[in-house]
């Protein structure tokens, strides 16, 4: 017979699995069942009513977090030399084109975000298959691709975050950490599943938003009372 840890003892007297919690109980009791010593992440799944499958019913876009992640996003910027002040200065991590394009080529990824101008599109896609199944692959409709690189930097640096829903129907995102008050993750919540709300598909039928979890990093998830979040 498996035996439970003291932990896991300690995390199951603090809530009911089978229950669903309303936004600000469950943002709070996501922060009190982490038992890391570092500053965990806290991750929101959320399951759609969409069937990825039919082009239109994908579920793809932006949002700014009132609170940001609390993560230091690493940003690449691959731009023409008339950009690269304006990318620094912006507080960019990596600024260049050539260069990087090679060092990516090579197996060099280490980074969150890739920003990129119009016009050298077609040196990075093709990176495709090295950047897309990694998420970094820069896109018009996430602001990734834009002339304006300073803008694109400083919102990403504050906490703007690109979603897409998976073949499942589900949405994850790391929206804050576990050091974060309850309020915070509660408002970084809902400002992504209003969000989601905003780009419902109209050919979606029957109930949109499923279901709403939460977890930190390496602790079991809270279930979300969508009731409570979906107005």
């Amino acid at each position: 017979m498996a035996r439970v840890s003291k932990k896991r003892k300690e995390i199951l007297a603090k809530y009911d699995f089978s229950k669903s919690y309303n936004l600000a109980d469950a943002s709070n009791l996501v922060k009190e069942i982490s038992t890391t010593k570092f500053d965990a992440s806290i991750d929101v799944s959320v399951r759609l009513g969409v069937d990825p499958r039919k082009a239109n019913q994908m579920v793809r876009g932006t949002v700014a977090l009132p609170h940001g992640t609390g993560k230091d996003v690493r940003v690449l910027v691959l731009c023409t030399p008339d950009k690269e002040a304006e990318a620094k200065a912006a507080g960019a991590d990596h600024v260049g084109l050539d260069d990087y394009i090679e060092k990516i080529k090579g197996g060099w990824t280490d980074i969150d975000v890739i920003i990129t101008v119009p016009s050298v599109m077609g040196k990075v896609g093709a990176l495709g298959r090295i950047l897309g199944p990694r998420g970094l692959m820069p896109n018009p409709k996430t602001g990734t691709v834009t002339m304006d690189v300073a803008k694109a930097v400083e919102e990403v640096k504050a906490g703007k975050i690109d979603f897409k829903v998976d073949k499942f129907g589900n949405i994850h995102a790391g929206i804050a950490r576990a050091s974060f008050s309850g309020d915070k993750i509660k408002e970084n919540v809902n400002e992504l599943v209003q969000m989601l709300i905003k780009l419902k598909p109209s050919a979606a039928k029957g109930t949109y938003i499923k279901s709403i979890y939460l977890s930190a990093t390496m602790s079991p998830s809270v279930q979300v009372d969508t009731k409570s979040v979906v107005a």
